[in-house]
């Protein structure tokens, strides 16, 4: 490849978020991570595959397990402060409560509290 065409293909790459969901261990209770990383692609297809391959490599590192399942989002802002890095959209018929109960504070996590 010349400059030129290098500076084409950089022209034609946008940011993506993609989220990959882990499992810890091969015995109950399981632990499970989601990881959201960023990458440089010319397709939601291509962020996926970059993405994928370092998830394999990420659950390489210890005891944890790719469970295959990637979620990408092309990001609209620049990187930066306050920039939107993902976005997931679901329809339920639960109420606010429940809904958050159900999807996002089970008990189950792993997780603090921020004061204020």
């Amino acid at each position: 490849m010349n400059d030129t065409q290098d500076a084409d293909e950089a022209v034609d790459q946008e940011w993506f978020a993609v989220r990959c969901v882990f499992q810890y261990g091969t015995h109950a209770p399981f632990v499970y991570e989601e990881r959201i990383t960023v990458w440089q692609a010319v397709s939601f297809d291509e962020a996926v595959a970059q993405a994928e391959a370092e998830a394999a490599a990420y659950a390489d590192e210890a005891d944890r397990i790719y469970l295959g399942f990637a979620q990408a989002y092309r990001m609209f802002d620049e990187l930066g402060h306050g920039a939107e890095v993902y976005s997931l959209t679901r329809d339920s018929e639960l109420p606010p409560d429940a809904y958050l109960t159900a999807f996002f504070d089970t008990g189950e996590e792993r997780q603090g509290t921020v004061d204020g």
